[in-house]
């Protein structure tokens, strides 16, 4: 939730405008060029501001000047089948080339995709004015290239198609839309506007009129819709916007391993999942303000809101009282993503059983 704002820091929020360069009366390309290592306006109220940069989100999308991967891996290279593939730095900028050992195709990295402190990045290149999803992707643990995830075992016509996918209008907008703010309004592209990664304005609206009426301290300030006021459900299909909402996925059918990441899909389909109960929504458990912890300990608390007494029908668990999601939610390696998820469908785990899709 984003709180009304107190009239006394409106001065405070007008120098740090000013200091940034910002113009009072263009509040929407202000905060479109504030970088991300500085402080976003938002900071001035709001510390989930402060936080929130730090966060895997915050960086799901990187320029090729700024990716890490790409600085602190100046050479990378991999086979594949007949095709050799090179990443190789030069100055700010990264080359992306594939060869069957006769044809070479190059093209220039535009931007790396999936915060590179998690998973991976996939790298967005760019040819004749088209995009493309490389072929090949970063991935933490192998600490180098490997077939995106989608790409294992389908064999490429041509040294053309192995060097990427062409993306569509519509993977584009799913791409950008989700790793990005402000890339798209409605079905049009707007990557003149984007600012990488996933920042306040990508998930609250109306962040450029809320922060424009602090600043005039005049009639009533335009207050964001409340999030933390939503059920379970309609929080689960709010973040599965990016992450995938039951029906999308339902609506797929042949369920396999590969939802194993949809973490709205597989939440909903646990049996303790309640659409009205709080408790059980996303933010629950993570706070989208901060990055997510790997210790399984912070969760107890979480469990135990219903199982330690806190619900009609919520059993105790009789095997322990801590570290409930090393049981509960094991992490399961997802094929080609070189990941362990941990699954959200929250359930007694029985030995060698098949997975729940």
């Amino acid at each position: 939730m984003i709180p009304k704002l107190p009239s006394a820091i409106g001065l405070s929020i007008l120098r740090s405008v000013a200091t940034l360069g910002l113009l009072l009366v263009a509040p929407v390309i202000a905060i479109a060029q504030v970088d991300r290592q500085h402080t976003s306006p938002c900071a001035q109220c709001h510390t989930e501001a402060l936080l929130q940069p730090a966060t895997n989100m915050a960086r799901a999308l990187d320029t090729v000047e700024q990716s890490r991967v790409l600085i602190d891996h100046p050479l990378l290279s991999a086979n594949n089948g007949k095709y050799s593939y090179r990443i190789e730095r030069k100055g700010d900028q990264s080359i992306y080339s594939v060869t069957d050992g006769t044809t070479t195709v190059s093209m220039p990295i535009r931007w790396a995709l999936g915060a590179s402190s998690a998973i991976g990045q996939t790298f967005i290149l760019e040819k004749d004015g088209e995009l493309f999803e490389s072929r090949m992707s970063w991935f933490r643990e192998l600490n180098g290239l490997g077939p995106t995830l989608g790409a294992a075992g389908s064999v490429p016509a041509d040294v053309h198609e192995a060097a990427g996918r062409l993306m569509s209008h519509d993977d584009k907008l799913a791409c950008f839309g989700c790793h990005a703010t402000n890339a798209a309004h409605g079905s049009q592209l707007t990557l003149d506007k984007m600012i990488p990664g996933v920042q306040c304005s990508h998930c609250h609206e109306e962040t450029e009129g809320h922060l424009a009426s602090m600043l005039r301290r005049r009639g009533e300030p335009v207050i964001p819709p409340a999030l933390s006021k939503v059920s379970a459900e309609q929080t689960s299909n709010f973040c599965g916007r990016c992450h995938r909402t039951w029906a999308e996925i339902a609506m797929q059918g042949n369920p396999s391993i590969a939802n194993i990441r949809f973490q709205p899909y597989r939440l909903t389909e646990s049996k303790c999942y309640d659409p009205d109960d709080a408790r059980i929504s996303c933010v629950s458990c993570h706070n989208p303000h901060q990055e997510v912890s790997a210790q399984p300990v912070d969760y107890d608390p979480k469990c135990h809101a219903c199982h330690g007494g806190g619900k009609v029908g919520a059993k105790a668990c009789p095997v322990a009282k801590n570290n409930c999601v090393t049981c509960h939610m094991p992490k399961i390696e997802l094929p080609g993503g070189h990941y362990k998820f941990s699954d959200h469908r929250i359930r007694i785990v029985k030995p060698n059983e098949p997975y729940p899709g």
